[in-house]
């Protein structure tokens, strides 16, 4: 069975999707909190979207959890 295709983000796109500078998701990357990058070739890194997606749904049910 194929998978769907997904796409993958460059840094500026992730930075615009979560609101986080560079320096901050590197870090949230060390710490295992954020998902790493996907080498691309040897200069070249990207982000699964579904990965990104995964973690923004994560962060917004944590929240609700917080507030209730």
């Amino acid at each position: 069975m194929a998978e769907q295709l997904r796409s993958f983000l460059r840094l500026k796109q992730v930075k615009a999707a979560t609101g986080m500078s560079r320096s901050w998701l590197y870090e949230a990357i060390r710490r295992g909190e954020f998902p790493g990058p996907i080498p691309l070739g040897p200069r070249a890194v990207a982000w699964d979207s579904a990965a990104i997606a995964d973690w923004q749904a994560a962060r917004i049910l944590q929240r609700r959890k917080a507030a209730s």
